[in-house]
């Protein structure tokens, strides 16, 4: 059976935070149980894009402090931090969030994630070689520090999508073109976390995002911490804390299924305080399996889809025209594009070539683009779910 360690925490009081992970830590056998003071230690933090730590997008600095304690104390010091953000060099981001300040008050560098190498993974199932930023390759052991967030494709983001910072640069872009739906891209998550087999996955949960996730949903207390060394059990935990089935989370579903984790009830074990009474039902997020959109299907039938499957929209209100929605489209040729409306430029789409990665509404630093279901979607498609706009 996987462990599963949630301490209730209501604030991110510095010592408050350092208990409950410390306390957490010791319940899973100790630090030292997963690292040792000899190897070089990656923090990979969750550094999405600069926004404020009270937003709920990024894992708070109080978080990424406790941690780093934690190692001090158990004469750790090889330690660097990083990741690669969706928007905006690392150091930038960095800064913004909160965490640059900690690491330097630490001594502790930032790792070179603006370029890296490709490192071959034979055992690979949906790829057989990742883009790995410079400071993954040269470091002995990862300890993961994900958010707790809704996500537009996968349903949650977590402890499993979190490596995905471990890959540089446009790369990740490059990923949803090459991954297009949430099936391959899941199976990809899953083959980069069994390359690179963080020892210990952190998820930051006091406050956590709901809605319109990664970048632009709800900041909601969920006054909790999530340990554990199995991503899958982690991921699930989270899911059903907020009402949402595991099955319809689908790096859950393929982590599950090739060995990274467990999700069943009946194989997690959970421990520290008492997991029901952080559960939130009214948790604003997609309630849909995945596997309902047939999105491999309908994609064949291009003028069909685009009436029934979930697709970005732009609220011309909320929109400022910055182009950063341009910008993350991974494809080559662009599925939103400006043009002139009413006097002004507004981002428009092109459904038929829209892959549903939502790159866009991730990255959209105004709030301006939401995931919208098709009238004929609700109806012959999709069930009855919360967490639209």
């Amino acid at each position: 059976m996987s462990k599963v360690v949630i301490i209730r925490c209501e604030s991110y009081d510095k010592e408050q935070v350092y208990q409950g992970i410390k306390r957490g830590v010791d319940i899973l056998g100790g630090i030292r149980q997963f690292v040792a003071p000899s190897e070089k230690i990656l923090l990979k933090p969750n550094m999405l894009r600069s926004k404020k730590m009270e937003s709920g997008c990024t894992t708070h600095p109080a978080v990424f402090e406790a941690v780093i304690r934690l190692l001090e104390e158990a004469n750790c010091t090889r330690l660097v931090y990083g990741d690669s953000p969706g928007m905006g060099a690392p150091e930038k981001v960095a800064q913004d969030v909160g965490l640059a300040g900690v690491a330097k008050a630490h001594g502790i560098p930032l790792g070179v994630f603006s370029k890296g190498q490709s490192v071959a993974f034979p055992k690979g199932k949906s790829t057989k070689a990742f883009e790995l930023a410079q400071t993954v390759i040269d470091s002995d052991a990862i300890i993961s520090l994900s958010k707790m967030k809704t996500h537009g494709l996968t349903r949650i983001t977590g402890a499993i999508k979190n490596q995905f910072g471990c890959v540089y640069g446009f790369n990740k872009g490059a990923s949803h073109a090459r991954f297009p739906d949430a099936l391959t891209f899941s199976n990809m998550l899953v083959d980069l976390n069994l390359m690179l087999k963080p020892r210990l996955f952190i998820m930051d949960g006091i406050i956590a995002m709901e809605g319109n996730g990664p970048a632009s949903g709800t900041p909601i207390p969920m006054n909790c911490l999530i340990l554990s060394d199995d991503p899958v059990a982690i991921d699930a935990t989270f899911a059903r804390m907020v009402a949402l089935d595991p099955s319809y989370v689908p790096p859950i579903v393929a982590g599950a299924k090739r060995g990274l984790g467990v999700c069943d009830e009946d194989q997690i074990m959970l421990l520290g305080d008492d997991f029901k009474s952080l559960i939130n039902r009214d948790f604003s997020v997609e309630r849909i399996p995945v596997k309902s959109e047939n999105t491999i299907a309908l994609s064949r039938l291009k003028y069909v889809r685009n009436f029934l499957t979930r697709k970005p929209v732009v609220i011309k209100e909320r929109c400022i025209s910055c182009g950063a929605c341009v910008a993350s489209c991974p494809l080559e040729e662009k599925a939103i594009a400006f043009r002139e409306v009413g006097g002004r430029r507004i981002p428009t789409y092109n459904y038929h070539r829209c892959i549903r990665c939502y790159c866009c509404q991730e990255m959209c630093p105004q709030k301006a683009i939401v995931v919208k279901t098709p009238f004929l979607g609700k109806l012959f498609i999709y069930r009855k779910s919360s967490g639209e706009e």
